[in-house]
């Protein structure tokens, strides 16, 4: 196929095989596009909605390549035959992180499924849909960790994971990160010193998509999924070193949705 034709991520029947190397090639487009700060992305989301396309069909896409990212990134390391650790936060972010654990699950790969927030739910509808439909799925445990304590459970035996993916927070967040977020983090960094690779969805939290600032502490990781055009802050010098091998994914915003 040649590169940037493929179909959108949750339209593609061929990502569950595609390695790394294979799904750079078949977004090659999104990726050649310019690169946008946060607020521009933040901007082109909202005009695509209103243009008719649904924020959760945007989430669907965008954890679908996730997905698809952590399979490779599994097959590339050599760690199949092992759970994921997927820390979601209660927002979008968090949400394309239960669609990814889903997409997974289709394709045989185990998750454990960590929402981090002190509230019992996520916070926005699309993200709260996509926590629920994992109720179904056997090879999806789900942990609602509220507290660093929840944290420290969940991590115990994290060197077993095949993979930590981050999807707890977006852009937007500078300084300290708060409990259990702050938490969460350190959980990803011990896990990537004690040698499981770690995927970023969006960002690695927290670095500012727009600046490339970290928050305090921060996750450094070894591939990150961005999503419809490269980000700004990815380019910079300290975003890059944290962000690792960067993918950008389209997830079926139009280009009309660009223009302010």
């Amino acid at each position: 196929m040649p590169a940037g034709t493929a179909p959108l991520p949750a339209d593609d029947p061929e990502l569950a095989l595609a390695t790394l190397a294979e799904l750079e090639l078949r977004w090659a487009d999104a990726a050649a596009r310019g690169a946008i700060s946060a607020e521009a992305m933040t901007g082109a989301d909202r005009r695509a909605q209103a243009l008719g396309v649904a924020g959760a069909t945007l989430m669907e896409h965008a954890g679908t390549a996730v997905a698809a990212a952590t399979r490779g990134l599994i097959e590339r390391t050599d760690r199949g035959g092992r759970p994921v650790l997927v820390l979601c936060g209660p927002g979008k972010t968090g949400g394309e992180g239960f669609v990814a654990a889903r997409r997974l699950a289709g394709w045989g790969i185990a998750s454990i499924v960590a929402l981090v927030s002190a509230e019992e739910r996520p916070a926005t509808p699309d993200a709260l849909r996509n926590w629920r439909r994992l109720d179904d799925e056997p090879l999806v445990t789900r942990v609602h960790a509220a507290a660093p304590r929840d944290i420290a459970i969940l991590g115990q035996g994290v060197d077993r994971a095949a993979v930590v993916v981050d999807a707890l927070l977006g852009t937007g967040v500078r300084g300290r990160l708060r409990e259990p977020i702050r938490s969460a983090v350190e959980l990803a960094r011990r896990a990537r010193e004690a040698g499981v690779p770690v995927l970023a969805v969006d960002t690695p939290t927290a670095v500012d998509l727009s600046s490339g600032d970290p928050s305090d502490p921060v996750v450094r990781a070894d591939v990150t999924v961005t999503f419809h055009r490269p980000k700004t802050g990815l380019r910079t010098r300290v975003g890059r070193a944290l962000a690792g091998h960067v993918l950008v994914a389209p997830i079926g915003i139009p280009a009309e949705a660009d223009r302010a």
